[in-house]
Formats: C-alpha cells, sequence, structure tokens
C-alpha cells in the first residue's frame, strides 16, 4: 500500500531544512562523503536529507545537527514555554471558579 503524500506545506518545509543542511556543510567545506562518515550514514542517504526527502530518519537529521555543532537547535525545535497554541490551551482548562475547600 502506497503511503499518502506529505501536505505542500511539509514538503515545502523539509526541501527548506535540506538546502540549510547543505549550506551549512557547505559553510564548513564539508565534503559530502566526509559529512555522511561523520554522520555515520550512507552518501546517498545525506544526499535525501539534503533534498527534502520525508523517509530519512530523525536519527539521521539528529546526527547531521550533532555534526554542524548544532544539536541545541534541535532540543528547541518544540518549546513548550513557547508553544502558544498549548499555552491557551491550559488557559482554557482552567476552572471558571476556584472554591475553598471545605475544613477538616
Amino acid at each position: 500500500m502506497r503511503a499518502k503524500p506529505y501536505p505542500p506545506s511539509v514538503q515545502r518545509a523539509l526541501r527548506s531544512l535540506g538546502s540549510d543542511i547543505r549550506i551549512a556543510r557547505k559553510k564548513r567545506r564539508m565534503p559530502m562523503a566526509d559529512f555522511a562518515a561523520r554522520m555515520d550514514v550512507s552518501p546517498g542517504t545525506l544526499a535525501r536529507l539534503e533534498a527534502g526527502d520525508a523517509g530519512v530518519s530523525v536519527g539521521a537529521l539528529a546526527m547531521a545537527f550533532l555534526v554542524l555543532g548544532e544539536l541545541r537547535r534541535l532540543d528547541e525545535l518544540i518549546d513548550v514555554s513557547k508553544d502558544d497554541t498549548g499555552l491557551m490551551l491550559d488557559i482554557d482548562s482552567l476552572p471558571q471558579r476556584v472554591r475553598r475547600r471545605p475544613s477538616r
């Protein structure tokens, strides 16, 4: 069974991420073969990552961040303290009233 294609917005975001990784690698003057070896992936996997292929593992992405010296940025992708939607949902779930607890 063939998986449904990802929405265009997801495909664009993945291509952009892949392009950014490629540019960061080139700025560091790292050939694909060396970068792939440091990531512990094949050059083909790196090529797919840089092309924005959605089938590349999150582990390969994390290794790319590590080799680039940017692993902390992966930690910051979904920072719950900056999740506006999540924060609003928390506020919406607050009780309408707060009643005093009966004393014992």
